[in-house]
């Protein structure tokens, strides 16, 4: 935390796979930054989902996949990146509040500046298109079964290279957990569901199909991610921090 202190960013992304722990990370910074006199705001980039009806007629003129919350082209990255930019300078800001067990919309919340630092916690926050060559086979049965075509996922890798790259560029730092593999997601993910009301909650088989929307965009960060952020949290199979690496530095880990 010191050398992000000291080098004062302001704007920071947390990012990483579902369940990799940025929501619980996140209200842990803004806590840690109060106390050194910074006032810092955090953002969720899931409460700039686009609500219910604007994904419907997403999945009705683009492709069906889109009515499913998650991928790039299901956020409002304009209006995300508008907020960023507000929350720096003095004045009401106000920001949405999505809610995943309705999975909609439900109002909004003000936040009043000028903030020192503003945090974006997002799971595809800093991810970058990955090319129409990449693109071209399917590589799981969501996409074989869904998306034969490839629509969808051209759409989202588009988004990538539109909206989504000027919000991720408007960023100066990025803190990436990097989760074990898609099985640890898929698990975590479970248990984040047996928090929900019942009424709301995902089954396995449910969990393994969400999951696999992110899987392309996820596996990408994999690889892309560790290289660029400037603290990357390893995480181990029970959710434990394994290793520390911070950017042109030696990586930091269990004796």
């Amino acid at each position: 935390m010191d050398v992000w202190v000291e080098s004062r960013p302001r704007a920071v992304g947390v990012c990483g796979g579902q369940g990799a722990g940025k929501s619980t990370l996140t209200p842990l910074l803004v806590e840690a930054c109060e106390a050194r006199g910074l006032r810092c705001a955090a953002l969720g980039l899931d409460d700039f989902y686009l609500d219910a009806r604007a994904r419907r007629t997403l999945a009705e003129r683009v492709h069906p996949l889109f009515a499913t919350r998650g991928p790039p082209g299901t956020h409002d990255a304009r209006a995300c990146l508008a907020a960023i930019r507000a929350l720096r300078e003095p004045g009401e800001v106000r920001v949405p509040v999505f809610d995943k067990g309705t999975d909609d919309r439900r109002g909004e919340r003000l936040l009043q500046g000028p903030f020192d630092l503003v945090l974006l916690e997002g799971w595809c926050v800093g991810a970058r298109p990955v090319g129409a060559a990449a693109l071209e086979r399917p590589i799981n049965a969501l996409e074989a079964e869904h998306d034969p075509s490839g629509a969808w996922r051209r759409h989202s890798d588009a988004a990538l290279a539109g909206d989504y790259a000027a919000l991720f560029g408007a960023l100066e730092s990025l803190l990436f957990l990097r989760v074990p593999g898609l099985d640890a997601v898929r698990r975590w993910r479970l248990q984040q569901e047996s928090q929900r009301p019942p009424a709301q909650r995902l089954d396995a088989e449910a969990v393994d199909h969400f999951v696999a929307h992110y899987e392309r965009i996820t596996l990408a960060m994999l690889e892309d991610l560790p290289g660029r952020a400037e603290l990357c949290v390893d995480l181990d199979e029970d959710h434990g921090v394994a290793a520390l690496h911070f950017r042109d530095a030696p990586g930091i880990g269990p004796a």
